[in-house]
């Protein structure tokens, strides 16, 4: 996964505004005590970063690939 889809993730879960609080703030043990922003710029994957934050968040299985787009019209 690129950085750039794991922020379109979390905009799409979390929303546009919340997602860089939550990526700033939001410490997991499983990133071994960091937030997911310093996780990123330490090297772990972006993968493993929205991993954990899921499950952490109780993200369902059914929307950790992101939601699908709305269909489009004629």
């Amino acid at each position: 996964m690129r950085h750039s889809r794991f922020w379109e993730l979390m905009a799409g879960e979390f929303g546009a505004a919340y997602a860089p609080t939550l990526a700033r703030s939001h410490v997991l043990s499983a990133l071994g005590g960091r937030t997911p922003d310093e996780a990123l710029r330490s090297g772990m994957s972006p993968r493993e970063v929205w991993d954990a934050l899921c499950e952490d968040q109780d993200v369902p299985e059914s929307r950790r690939h992101g939601l699908d787009p709305a269909p489009r019209r004629p």
